[in-house]
C-alpha cells in the first residue's frame, strides 16, 4: 500500500435514491357539524425525524409531521404524514453524519410532507393550510448547542 493511499480520507458521497410516502392518516371527527361553526383554528404542529441504515451506506430517513387543528373545543382535523427517503451516504461520520441525516435529508423531505398535508386538508374542504418552512439544519445545530451547554453545566468541577 502506498503512503499516499493510506493518508487519503474515504471519499464523501451523498445521493438521493428515492422519496416516498410511508404513511398518511387523516381524521375529521366533527364533520359535518363543524362546517356550521365560525372558523377560529388553533394549530398544534409536531415534527420529528429518524434515520436508520437499511443497507450498507443506505439510510432511510423518515420525517413525521403531525398537525392537529382545533376549532374551539372540537378537533377539526388531525393529519399525520410520514414522508420518507432513501439516501446514500458514505465517507461521513459522527456529528457530521447525524447533521446530514437529521438536517439536510429532512430539508429535502419537508416540501413533500408539506404538500401531502396541504392536499389532504383541501380534500377535507377545510381552508387552505400551508406549513411554514423549517430549517432542519439550523434546528439540528441549535439543539446540539443546547445539549453541549447542558453537558457543560452539569459537568463536575474540580
Amino acid at each position: 500500500m502506498s503512503e499516499q493511499a493510506a493518508d487519503q480520507q474515504p471519499q464523501q458521497q451523498f445521493q438521493l435514491q428515492r422519496i416516498y410516502l410511508k404513511d398518511l392518516s387523516y381524521e375529521a371527527p366533527k364533520t359535518p357539524l363543524l362546517f356550521k361553526e365560525q372558523w377560529k383554528p388553533e394549530v398544534n404542529l409536531e415534527v420529528n425525524n429518524t434515520a436508520d441504515e437499511v443497507e450498507q451506506d443506505i439510510y432511510e430517513v423518515i420525517l413525521k409531521v403531525t398537525v392537529t387543528v382545533k376549532n374551539g373545543e372540537n378537533t377539526a382535523f388531525i393529519v399525520e404524514v410520514a414522508q420518507a427517503g432513501l439516501f446514500l451516504l458514505t465517507g461521513v461520520e459522527g456529528l457530521q453524519k447525524e447533521g446530514v441525516l437529521k438536517g439536510v435529508c429532512a430539508n429535502i423531505l419537508f416540501p413533500y410532507a408539506r404538500e401531502a398535508v396541504s392536499d389532504v386538508v383541501a380534500r377535507g374542504t377545510f381552508p387552505q393550510f400551508l406549513l411554514q418552512p423549517i430549517n432542519f439544519e439550523a434546528a439540528f445545530a441549535e439543539n446540539l448547542r443546547k445539549q453541549q451547554e447542558s453537558a457543560a453545566e452539569s459537568a463536575p468541577t474540580h
